[in-house]
């Protein structure tokens, strides 16, 4: 009574896309983001979004009363508050240890060159560096190597779908944090923003879990977010905090979680994201003042990155509007060229992790080595610039703070390379947004700091450690951005800290290709509204450029990491073809009373996730559909033993030996194995009714609907399987399944070679204007 088909997900996810001869339901991918750090990588499995309608959840719905309803509203917005706190308490400790660390650090290398000790200050620099940076290799190498990297294309991935293991386990979360402040600390040329999303989406994720019996959290209220749909909607306010918590950007979190990461979206979720960013404000302002009284150590003088940084209202005219157009053409230029050569770095290392922890640690020390010879070697290059009479700090100054580092010059000069290199990158950038400096930097140094925090950032970013891309990224664009500045000079209106902002924009605009959030997010960084019309145009116009040549660098992530996907525009040939002509395998389905030994054999046999139901009723001569049953219900009714010994319907009292939490799913990639069941030849010759629990309103399309018209409503409505049904009456009441698989370009393509030059002729075609259609 059985057929197969690509009714399971799981051959998409645990091979790499990039290999056409595939053979499916392998179980070794070696393409994930776990492989990128060279360890042992598990199936990834697809999430089920869809709400499932069968008559136990109708019946279980029908059940509650108002005050369980009123419990439901209260816990999603309790629990948003509570992201909100744990996010903020995160990000100010976060920050405070950064600041304290690589401050204690600073200090200690200034005290040292004060005295002329210089080979004593380069060793604890690098030693320090060094020691930091081994820490935070190992501690993530040896705990959790999914906490490696940015985690901003995980998440990502997870809101479209996409279930990685572990990417939200509290081993994760704890080395994301520790790992985050040793490694931004060891000086390395990496953020903390994508680190900091990693996080809140990990403690929305941990208070999402539904409870816990292992650590006695059995709270009936908890029991209601078992499922991935409302898991999904925390973790969605959990990137939103975490943009907030970076950047004290609350309304620029709330657009970077629906411009960027969100592949679902709704009016409600609006509010609870920005409630939750509300939240995050409030309790960082609250922490901030309690710093300023100097009970924070190095921290509280600068904030949580560049606040109210240009005070002067932003004047411009027509004439600047031309700097601004080329400022945002070269950075697009930039940006594209950054996230090229950052894909070929992400692919050598992924050669060189794979050669086990030894390796992994080893690239990143001589990463860490690297960094600490050049940021300490090149201030030595440059010219000491003598203190200006009328600055409005001492000059030079001693210590972590301030602009004018004294490094190696002579008294009454400084080193204005150094002011930028021993500083932590929220003061660099908070020094190059200034205003009123347009002396203070020298157009070599600026050169020069620019090309170095460009190819240090590639390089230092996919070691084995927490690292984040966002703030490099702004570190290079406003470096950019103020040599371009200096370069213009009187012929713009504009100064030269302004133009850092606006480099800053386009270089983010070149490399991350968004536009809305990140124009807020700015707007939000310098305190500025004046500067809004030249920040938009600068990031349409990066944006633009840039998408001519390559996809934004989170995508590119996300395809070494091999993860699948769904974008939001289909591509040109899927338009060519009807879902029938992706479906390469026979259909695997189930009667409506089955007999026990056929399902444990399907399950056992294949790794399908969901199975067509199909009824034979009398009055029929052939079966109808009848619905789709998951595979995880199965082996909650055979854990269950909810069998008959007679192929006859059970009866509505066979729902009243379930509750909801036993078809509620535990934590994210926790999956039941039917191996772990346990049959007698008595149980396998019994049958079970899978009608009270199938879904009788599953997604169907036609077979001859076009692919690409199936992708939208695959991607719009989050689903995890649809089936496909035939035209005629003739045939079997359901000829296939489309999964996430049957939508990946290299699985098409495989099928139809023909379609691949004609890929390349139409992508040249539409290139960069078919995502705006």
């Amino acid at each position: 009574m059985t057929s197969h088909i690509n009714g399971g997900d799981e051959e998409s996810l645990t091979e790499p896309l990039v290999n056409p001869s595939r053979r499916r339901f392998s179980l070794n991918n070696t393409n994930s983001q776990l492989a990128l750090v060279g360890v042992n990588v598990c199936p990834i499995e697809s999430l089920d979004y869809e709400i499932i309608e069968n008559d136990f959840f109708k019946q279980d719905w029908r059940s509650r009363g108002k005050v369980q309803i009123y419990q439901y509203m209260f816990m999603k917005w309790a629990l948003c508050f509570l992201i909100g706190l744990i996010v903020s308490l995160i990000g100010f400790f976060h920050n405070l240890g950064i600041e304290n660390i690589a401050g204690k650090k600073f200090v200690i290398t200034s005290n040292m060159m004060l005295y002329n000790r210089h080979l004593s200050a380069f060793l604890v620099f690098t030693a320090c560096n060094l020691g930091l940076t081994l820490f935070a290799s190992l501690f993530t190498a040896l705990v959790s190597p999914e906490a490696a990297g940015s985690g901003i294309p995980e998440v990502k991935a997870y809101l479209n779908g996409v279930d990685a293991p572990d990417i939200f386990s509290p081993r994760t979360l704890i080395v994301k944090i520790i790992g985050s402040i040793t490694a931004v600390s060891a000086s390395l040329m990496i953020g903390k923003a994508g680190p900091m999303v990693h996080m809140a989406s990990c403690v929305a994720s941990l208070l999402g879990q539904g409870g816990s019996k292992k650590y006695g959290l059995t709270w009936k209220w908890l029991h209601y977010f078992k499922n991935d749909r409302d898991r999904r909607d925390l973790v969605t306010c959990g990137t939103a905090a975490g943009i907030a918590a970076a950047f004290r950007a609350p309304v620029g979190g709330v657009l970077f979680a629906l411009e960027e990461m969100a592949s679902w979206w709704r009016s409600a979720l609006m509010w609870r994201a920005f409630f939750c960013t509300a939240v995050v404000a409030i309790m960082l302002r609250s922490f901030m003042d309690l710093c300023y009284s100097g009970k924070c150590g190095l921290f509280g003088t600068g904030g949580l990155i560049m606040f109210n940084v240009t005070k002067e209202n932003v004047v411009y005219y027509l004439n600047d509007v031309p700097y601004v157009l080329l400022l945002g053409a070269i950075g697009g230029l930039l940006g594209a060229l950054y996230n090229f050569i950052l894909e070929k770095v992400l692919r050598l290392y992924n050669f060189i992790n794979r050669k086990g922890i030894v390796c992994q640690i080893i690239l990143a020390c001589i990463v860490s080595l690297f960094t600490s010879c050049l940021l300490f070697g090149l201030p030595w290059f440059v010219a000491c610039q003598p203190c200006s009479g009328d600055s409005p700090e001492a000059c030079p100054t001693i210590g972590r703070s301030g602009n004018y580092k004294k490094f190696q010059c002579a008294p009454g000069h400084y080193n204005d390379l150094a002011s930028l290199i021993f500083n932590t990158n929220d003061d660099a950038i908070r020094n190059l947004f200034r205003h009123s400096t347009d002396s203070e930097f020298h157009g070599t140094s600026m050169l020069i700091y620019f090309v170095t925090c460009f190819f240090l950032s590639i390089f230092s970013y996919a070691i084995v450690l927490p690292s984040g891309l966002f703030i490099p990224v702004i570190v290079t664009g406003a470096s950019f951005g103020r040599y371009v500045g200096m370069l213009i000079g009187s012929k713009s209106s504009l100064n030269h800290g302004l133009f850092a902002v606006l480099g800053a924009a386009s270089f983010l605009g070149g490399s991350m290709r968004m536009t809305v959030s990140l124009c807020v997010i700015l707007l939000e960084l310098t305190n500025n509204l004046l500067l809004l019309p030249l920040v938009m145009l600068v990031l349409l116009v990066s944006k633009t450029v840039a998408d001519s040549f390559n996809a934004n660098i989170y995508d590119i992530m996300m395809k070494l990491k091999g993860f699948p996907y769904l974008e939001t525009h289909a591509e040109p040939y899927m338009r060519q073809l009807n879902v029938a002509d992706v479906i390469t395998e026979p259909l695997e389905y189930f009667r409506g009373i089955e007999n026990v030994g056929n399902i444990v054999d399907s399950l056992k046999r294949s790794r399908h996730n969901g199975f067509p139901v199909l009824n034979e009723p009398e009055e029929s001569a052939s079966p109808v559909l009848f619905g789709l049953i998951l595979r995880a219900h199965l082996i909650v009714l055979l854990k269950k033993k909810a069998f008959v010994l007679a192929p006859v319907s059970a009866g509505a009292d066979v729902l009243e030996q379930f509750s909801s939490v036993d078809f509620a799913k535990g934590g994210s990639s926790s999956i039941d194995d039917i191996e772990d069941v346990e049959f007698t030849d008595e149980e396998l010759k019994m049958f079970v009714d899978l009608r009270p629990f199938t879904n009788t309103s599953p997604y169907t399309v036609v077979e001859t609907m076009s692919l690409a018209k199936a992708l939208v409503l695959f991607r719009e409505v989050g689903l995890r399987h649809m089936l496909v049904v035939p035209t005629t009456a003739d045939r079997p009441p359901v000829v296939g399944m489309l999964t996430r698989h049957d939508f990946m370009p290299d699985h098409i393509l495989s099928l139809h070679p023909s379609l691949v030059n004609k890929r390349k002729r139409l992508r040249f075609q539409l290139t960069p204007f078919a995502k705006f259609f």
